[in-house]
């Protein structure tokens, strides 16, 4: 059967496989990926691998530790914090890179942890970038993280493709990051949600791979699992240079031999030419302009030369994390920037996405170019962009960023508003002191092509779902509608307490849905069922984000449809997580005049009744089909977990 470029990259990695199976979308597969990223977050894994009662990691060339989140914290608690990883590095024979090395993401592949045909997994929700290098790069969670420590595997969904055909070239100042922004604003319809994007078409050869880098980063705000580019010239001759740099500075030469990159010139990974998509997007690069994302959502965009005419005031900007920080960035940056001065009132910081970048844009001059100009420096790390150390934004203040997120609260302030454009946009907007660009553009209105092949069953399954022992046949429950869709992790479970590893369950409660409604801690109950809208949970991996609904003794939660990083969190840690697009839509029609009226949280009357055996829904005398929570979920949460699922394993 043909596959998609995806499903063989997981095949090759895939263990238990009945002989002939040959993978398709929708299977679950157990696989070994070729290593796991964690960074700041190894804290929280170490507790959870320690908890499971295993000594030695189960293969120590697999995990890959860097410091790179909260970086600028020299508090004795984080510094301790640090202190720990690097000894428990130590200790298991783990590759371990010291804060101030770089983001994490840029660390694997300038280091030669991901090429082509690979299968790369992190603890952190921009693991997509590895797409740009031809591999199969994919966020997991802490407790996926714990348990490949132990056992060397991972349980994945493998995911529906999604074509995107780029033909023409960029023009106009348009980078990257335009591309992807546009993406983000044109199909802002769940149209690649938790599915793998491959990118394809002639247009793919005039993208350098920074570009890719970027746009692969970002296929995780537009909702895809994977955002997979195809292996090339321009692909190889970068592993090259990787490969020259590992070999001359550290001798290593197992991580990108040099034979193995003129296999992937003549034999690169590619889909078979009769391979099944689930849908195909077509953009033409000559027609993309440079264009803005925001405010406070990827999923709105305004062309540029719209927004430079209403002069919109700025009072900081960031050329700062792991999507726009590599030498290509900040040479673009620092072109547009020489010889100006930052605007008065306005404050512009950089920090390269490693130290091996900062140290180039040093030997070329750009760095000193832009701290010439007035920007000021950070260390190589995430930051401002995760919220954390120096120049967040306050309240009132309006900021413009190359970062990837700009979630309502993400970046400082709730009362502040954020938006994201490429480096050049950025550096522009801080001389300016509006949001501009560097010369005048034009722009032209873009084509929507969007062709879906497969559609998804419209109706579940509604008797015969197995039931394992000990999972309910049946759960009912008091529902909170929250009616708003894309609710994100930072909404559920702010950012000032995602590094917190004190927080008590009872402290975790009382600061849940504090980004999205300050007043829902007071209104729950114990047994209460949350219904939300589409893309439940999307954002970063945080886990607290569905831990945190169990320690308020959250039953489920029923949305139209979830973040997978989310589902993951959720199933591994024994929470139920139902997909019901049409009980979601019942409610919304239901509760429109308190929804338009602008109540966050709204407490139904009438409880929810779910039926897992016959795959249903009940509320208000209707019945709603659900999508069947197959074995595979069911035995998670009866175990209360994957850790106690592989401890079980273990013993």
């Amino acid at each position: 059967m043909p596959q998609t470029v995806i499903e063989k990259i997981t095949q090759a990695h895939a263990v238990g496989i009945p002989t002939g199976h040959e993978v398709q979308a929708g299977d679950y597969v157990t696989l070994i990926p070729d290593h796991v990223m964690t960074h700041d977050n190894t804290s929280a894994v170490m507790s959870k691998f320690k908890s499971l009662g295993v000594r030695k990691i189960h293969d120590p060339r697999q995990p890959v530790y860097a410091l790179d989140h909260n970086i600028q914290d020299t508090s004795k608690a984080n510094q301790a914090k640090y202190r720990a990883i690097e000894s428990f590095a130590k200790e298991q024979g783990v590759t371990f890179y010291p804060a101030g090395r770089g983001i994490g993401h840029q660390i694997m592949v300038e280091e030669g942890y991901v090429r082509p045909g690979g299968f790369v997994v992190a603890s952190d929700s921009h693991a997509n970038m590895y797409g740009a290098i031809g591999a199969v790069g994919t966020p997991v969670v802490r407790t996926d993280a714990a348990a490949l420590w132990a056992t060397g595997t991972v349980w994945w969904q493998v995911p529906r493709t999604v074509k995107v055909h780029l033909t023409g070239e960029l023009a106009g100042g348009a980078t990257g990051k335009d591309v992807i922004i546009t993406l983000c604003g044109l199909y802002n319809r769940g149209e690649v949600l938790n599915a793998a994007v491959e990118f394809s078409g002639p247009g793919v050869a005039s993208l350098s791979l920074e570009a890719r880098l970027a746009i692969s980063n970002m296929t995780t705000e537009w909702g895809a699992l994977v955002g997979w580019f195809p292996v090339d010239e321009i692909t190889c001759d970068w592993l090259e240079l990787r490969a020259n740099y590992l070999q001359e500075k550290h001798g290593i030469t197992d991580r990108i031999p040099l034979e193995a990159i003129e296999h992937w010139r003549q034999n690169p990974p590619c889909s078979d030419p009769k391979a099944g998509y689930a849908a195909q997007i077509n953009l033409d690069l000559a027609q993309v302009s440079p264009h803005i994302s925001g405010p406070d959502s990827v999923q709105v965009m305004t062309p540029l030369a719209e927004l430079a005419r209403e002069r919109k005031q700025i009072h900081k900007a960031y050329l700062v994390s792991c999507v726009n920080s590599r030498l290509e960035d900040l040479t673009a940056a620092a072109t547009v920037i020489k010889d100006k001065q930052v605007a008065t009132g306005v404050e512009f910081y950089v920090a390269a996405a490693s130290q091996l970048v900062e140290e180039a844009a040093k030997i070329t001059g750009v760095w000193q170019d832009l701290l010439a100009a007035g920007a000021k420096p950070l260390p190589p790390g995430c930051g401002p962009c995760i919220g954390l150390g120096t120049g967040l934004l306050e309240a009132g203040e309006v900021g413009i960023s190359a970062t990837n997120r700009n979630f309502k609260g993400r970046m400082g302030s709730r009362d502040a508003q954020c938006y994201l454009a490429s480096p050049a946009v950025v550096a522009a907007s801080a001389v300016a002191g509006y949001i501009t660009g560097p010369e005048p553009i034009t722009s032209s209105p873009l084509e929507r092509f969007f062709e879906e092949f497969a559609a998804p069953d419209s109706e579940p399954a509604i008797s015969g779902v197995t039931i394992v022992p000990g999972f309910p046949e049946q759960v009912a429950g008091r529902a909170l509608w929250l009616p708003v869709d894309n609710l994100n992790t930072d909404g559920i479970y702010g950012k000032d307490y995602t590094y917190r590893d004190d927080m008590t369950p009872a402290q975790m409660v009382k600061v849940l849905m504090e980004n999205y409604d300050p007043g829902f801690a007071s209104q729950i109950t114990a047994g209460d069922i949350i219904v939300g809208g589409y893309n439940f949970g999307t954002g970063s991996s945080r886990e607290q984000a569905a831990t945190a609904l169990q320690a308020a003794a959250i039953t489920m939660v029923i949305a139209a449809s979830f973040s997978q990083t989310y589902l993951r969190n959720a199933f591994n840690n024994g929470l139920i997580c139902v997909e019901c697009p049409t009980l979601a839509a019942a409610m919304r029609e239901a509760y429109a005049a308190k929804e338009k009226a602008g109540v966050k949280t709204i407490v139904s009357a009438e409880p929810v009744m779910v039926d897992f055996r016959k795959s249903h829904l009940s509320w208000r005398d209707r019945k709603f089909l659900c999508i069947p929570l197959g074995t595979v979920v069911q035995e998670l949460v009866v175990a209360g977990g994957v850790e106690n699922q592989v401890r079980q394993k273990l013993q």
